[in-house]
């Protein structure tokens, strides 16, 4: 009896670095209707700038890694509840986000603008695509908001739900603009388009693709771009609290995506421009 146990202690012995080294499986959420971070085919299958990099980042830090697509108002109840175990679906690490989830460093940042249809008025909105940083500047910033404000006011503007955008109309603009919440940014470029709102407000990276879809010939970027502070730190990727082994392998997978020119190199393929975060 005695053998037995000692064979049997060998064994589990020499069996315990093969478990020590196996990978562990994440389970990825993505919205998969938030181009060009993330898509669906007509096939059901996910694309797009995440979608790619993700898998990148899995291998760089030796995980086994799932993609399932989650409606994105519902993401972080949904992580907290233990149904994925990270969030990448362009989700921007905001103070308000922290308090519920941790966050890896960001693998890239556009910044968030408005769009209107170019027969309106509002296509004319001052400073187009120049950046005010809410953090960096936020003198420049708030004024830049005041000379907003005149021009926009008892307009509709519609955002997505649980978005940043919808914290920065709520926190600058309250009162100014009526704000229309939809369950997905395709959702309000359909409301723009009809004339059922004035304006969507949203990440820049998204509405210079949305821009060239098919049915949204009519839509024109306005106004300025605005980044930082409430609208958060970048796209990042989103975990549960105490989660710290796992957001230590991505950042290291981040940080050497940045350094290799991996990130650079998808964004100039997905966005057309390099949102590497600095």
């Amino acid at each position: 009896m005695k053998k037995t146990v000692l064979a049997v202690a060998a064994l589990m012995a020499l069996a315990a670095p093969a478990l020590a080294q196996a990978p562990r499986t994440v389970r990825f959420a993505t919205e998969g209707a938030f181009r060009p971070w993330n898509w669906t085919e007509a096939d059901g299958t996910l694309a797009g700038f995440e979608i790619e990099l993700y898998k990148d980042l899995c291998a760089r830090a030796k995980l086994e890694c799932t993609m399932q697509a989650q409606a994105f108002d519902g993401m972080i109840p949904a992580l907290n509840a233990g149904k994925f175990d990270a969030i990448m679906a362009g989700m921007s690490a905001t103070p308000k986000r922290e308090e519920v989830i941790l966050f890896t460093t960001s693998y890239g940042s556009t910044g968030q603008s408005f769009a209107t249809l170019k027969a309106s008025p509002l296509s004319a909105l001052p400073d187009k695509g120049a950046l005010f940083p809410l953090r960096a500047d936020e003198t420049a910033a708030l004024a830049e908001i005041e000379k907003l404000k005149p021009l926009l006011k008892g307009k509709v503007v519609g955002v997505q739900s649980a978005s940043i955008a919808a914290a920065f109309l709520d926190k600058y603009l309250k009162g100014v603009v009526e704000v229309r919440e939809y369950k997905t940014t395709e959702q309000h470029d359909l409301d723009l388009a009809s004339g059922r709102v004035d304006l969507i407000m949203a990440s820049m990276a998204y509405l210079t693709t949305a821009a060239t879809r098919p049915g949204n010939e009519e839509l024109a970027i306005t106004g300025p771009r605005f980044q930082g502070g409430i609208l958060g730190k970048g796209s990042s990727i989103g975990l549960r609290k105490g989660d710290t082994e796992l957001r230590a392998k991505l950042d290291d997978a981040i940080h050497a995506a940045v350094a290799d020119g991996t990130i650079k190199r998808l964004s100039d393929q997905y966005f057309g421009y390099d949102v590497t975060p600095h």
